[in-house]
């Protein structure tokens, strides 16, 4: 189980490095024409993206890998609510969307929404987050508040950036298959300053995923074989280095960035149920857990992730069919 859950966020991962990248330098080559009237091939802008991280993460530590993403998400978060409210979207229709049903297509979509917030290595990542932290069991209270602000943050973020295309792009009916056509689209609806700062947001976006995608191999492995989390090791700096260079695969694929970050999502949707399980298993073995086995209240919250993962694992298995 170990193995296999292991493999597949690896492998869900890397393919989400490729599509992120390929967004992220389509984005940036944009914001380059948009200012400049200059044309940067994508290959250039992901090795120069590449080869930065990469040096920052030869001698850091988590600790200033966190700052590096703190920067980028309220880069990210300040850009969607200034776009939010340049673009003044049309709230009857946000509101006409909060009313629950389940759609019958786009299942591929609805599973990568899905697997991007509500994901096992969402799992993995933050329990690893809080041992990098050296938090203990006697940090539980701290480790609380710390998840309801980062929750807090993911939601209202989330729902920044669906109220953005909602409101605008769904509204005019307007679809796009890649990363350059909504800037395209977006800048007759909000201008050109408008256009520039989702840029900003969405690369924001993309480059503080980048982080957590490129560590969670080494992390894995390590954790695994029952190893320190050194980042500085040579094993580390070899896998770290095989992320980045997978995620120069847009350059050479033919399949959109977007498209494969659709698909990579969605197969991230299907690993959920392997982790959320074996999570309710573990918490609830006394012996294991001793007086903070799960309470009543865990359990329900637990079991609503197992149903949910369970119909998103079953939309993913639609849409890859």
């Amino acid at each position: 189980m170990a193995l296999y859950i292991m493999i597949a966020l690896i492998i869900g991962e890397l393919l989400a490095i490729i599509g992120i990248m390929g967004i992220v330098a389509d984005l940036i080559r944009e914001g380059i024409r948009m200012t400049t009237d200059l044309s940067v091939h994508p290959f250039w802008i992901i090795l120069i993206i590449a080869s930065l991280m990469y040096g920052l993460m030869w001698n850091g530590q988590y600790r200033s890998f966190e700052k590096v993403l703190v920067f980028f998400v309220i880069l990210m978060g300040l850009s969607f609510l200034v776009v939010f409210v340049l673009v003044k979207p049309n709230f009857i229709a946000l509101a006409q969307g909060l009313i629950p049903r389940i759609p019958d297509k786009n299942f591929g979509l609805i599973a990568a929404i899905a697997g991007t917030t509500c994901s096992a290595a969402v799992f993995v990542m933050r329990s690893t987050v809080v041992a990098e932290k050296g938090w203990t069991v006697n940090d539980l209270q701290t480790e609380k508040k710390d998840s309801l602000v980062s929750a807090s943050m993911m939601f209202l973020l989330s729902a920044v950036i669906m109220a953005v295309a909602a409101g605008t792009l769904h509204v005019m009916g307007l679809k796009l298959d890649n990363t350059t056509e909504m800037i395209a689209l977006f800048e007759p609806v909000g201008g050109k300053m408008a256009a520039f700062i989702l840029i900003l947001g969405i690369a924001g976006a993309g480059l503080s995923s980048i982080f957590p995608i490129a560590l969670i191999t080494p992390w894995l492995v390590a954790d695994y074989a029952g190893k320190p989390r050194n980042l500085q090791s040579a094993q580390s700096r070899l896998l770290i280095l095989i992320a980045l260079l997978i995620s120069f695969g847009s350059v050479f694929l033919e399949q959109r960035p977007p498209a494969l970050m659709i698909f990579s999502q969605a197969f991230q949707a299907c690993i959920l149920p392997a982790v959320a399980i074996p999570v309710l298993i573990l918490l609830n073995r006394k012996r294991l857990m001793g007086s903070y086995s799960a309470s009543a209240k865990d359990n329900i919250w637990l079991a609503a992730v197992i149903i949910f993962s369970l119909f998103t694992t079953w939309y993913a298995i639609a849409e890859l069919m």
